[in-house]
């Protein structure tokens, strides 16, 4: 780490942040200001962090400027278990930051993104308790496609994900994570040692297979903090850095030389140093008026006969139920009721995955009495005006909701990108002009899943 000046750090005792749907396990090293809390790949446990001196010699470092909060993620580590259905999906491990800031008493902090897709999705959706976002080697998607060429060739992924599949717990992994080490024994049964206490193979399998399916590339332009990207040129993804900076207003890139992707390899005196000239100056203050939510809409289905056959009265008694109903699947999947619109409903939610689970069990509480509804889900960056919103995603998801079907939940691709890999089954239902809304959009409507799928499992959180 060159001649930076370090704090020696001793390993402190580990915390749970408890909440509904399981207990997460966080560490809290050095002191601050600023407070740092740093997302890291699911197979680093804050727990064997002490036991690796290149990892300590990091710590070191970061405490001599900052205070930083460590955490397993649900279904890792030191943490609690979750479903697939939970575990596949980005927003879970923003929830458990969001549970780790509120134990640990943080209103806002720098996020250092060592893991970028739960570190870009928790800053966009959660920019009032962002001051700043630090990306290492950041990518938000992995495989190539037509329109996304910096991404890693198919060949590339099936290896990977083979290597997994076959190898999780023998340290392989090294050799493409960091290079400059892969000669090191030691070090290697160090890293299959944290891989075997993560998480099981099988859990790592489709822990990676998620990873790989998803798409965040519509979240960035939802990024309005302060924002370093720092990149090492010998990452595997590398290309995959310049798009996301180009893609994130006043984004700042920093390049240096390193032939390793895991952040405290090798020398890491100059990242140290960067993240420490950002974070400590003065970052601009930013107001929150903007922010990237999942927009939902549902209408009652005026035609069925069921309610079209009945007095005003009951009619009016069978309405309340389906309003009674419907708030209650809100506040179970912690969606924010925005207003009643007729005989349907507009709420948000900051995380996509649950506001399509919370569409599903709207439509089947509600045909439990005999109605039908029409639901929509866009998610996009709103505007905020109070405890109204505004802005272009409200517009889509409202006309997305209007082409769906009786009892269909429909979504735009935007939606299917972003719980890619997660299990949720979609059917595509083509490309649409949307009325007021420029281009054409694809849709999907969600299916119900096979009897005895992992996406049928009860929320969890």
């Amino acid at each position: 780490m060159g001649l930076r000046q370090t704090a020696l750090v001793s390993e402190p005792e580990s915390g749970y942040a408890k909440r509904e749907g399981g207990s997460v396990g966080y560490q809290v090293v050095g002191t601050g200001p600023p407070d740092v809390l740093v997302t890291t790949p699911p197979f680093l446990p804050v727990d064997l962090a002490w036991d690796e001196p290149r990892f300590v010699r990091f710590l070191n470092g970061l405490s001599s400027f900052s205070r930083h909060i460590w955490f397993d993620s649900r279904g890792t580590g030191s943490s609690d278990p979750i479903a697939p259905i939970e575990g596949r999906v980005i927003e879970s491990v923003v929830d458990d930051m969001i549970a780790v800031l509120d134990e640990v008493g943080c209103d806002r902090v720098v996020v250092l993104g060592a893991a970028s897709e739960p570190a870009v999705q928790f800053a966009a959706t959660h920019p009032e308790r962002t001051s700043a976002l630090v990306l290492i080697n950041p990518g938000v998607r992995f495989r190539r496609a037509d329109d996304y060429p910096e991404g890693l060739s198919d060949e590339f992924v099936e290896a990977t994900l083979a290597l997994v599949r076959d190898r999780w717990g023998t340290g392989e992994i090294l050799s493409l994570l960091a290079p400059s080490a892969a000669g090191d024994a030691r070090f290697a049964r160090w890293l299959a040692r944290c891989e075997r206490l993560s998480m099981s193979p099988q859990q790592a399998d489709w822990t990676f297979r998620a990873a790989f399916e998803v798409d965040l590339r519509h979240l960035l332009g939802a990024v309005r903090v302060p924002t370093l990207l720092v990149v090492n040129t010998g990452w595997f993804s590398y290309d995959q850095s310049p798009y996301v900076a180009d893609h994130i207003e006043g984004a700042r890139y920093v390049e240096l030389a390193s032939p390793d992707s895991m952040f405290f390899v090798g020398d890491t005196g100059p990242l140290l140093d960067t993240i420490e000239e950002f974070v400590t100056g003065r970052l601009p203050r930013h107001e929150v008026d903007r922010v990237l939510a999942t927009v939902l809409f549902t209408d009652v289905v005026s035609s069925t006969p069921r309610v079209a056959g009945m007095g005003d009265r009951r009619s009016s008694e069978l309405l309340a139920t389906h309003d009674d109903l419907t708030r209650a699947e809100l506040e179970r999947f912690r969606g924010r009721e925005i207003r009643t619109t007729g005989d349907g409903f507009l709420a948000t939610f900051d995380g996509p995955g649950r506001a399509v689970r919370c569409a599903c069990a709207i439509r089947d509480a509600v045909r439990a009495i005999g109605i039908q509804v029409r639901v929509g889900l866009h998610t996009g960056e709103i505007e905020l005006h109070g405890d109204e919103i505004g802005g272009i995603a409200v517009h889509i998801a409202q006309r997305v909701q209007g082409l769906a079907q009786p009892d269909e939940v429909l979504v735009s691709r935007t939606v299917v990108d972003l719980v890619g890999g997660s299990g949720i089954p979609f059917a595509d239902r083509g490309t649409h002009a949307l009325k007021g809304v420029p281009e054409q959009w694809q849709l999907f409507a969600v299916e119900d899943p096979p009897q005895g799928s992992d996406t049928a499992a009860e929320p969890v959180g």
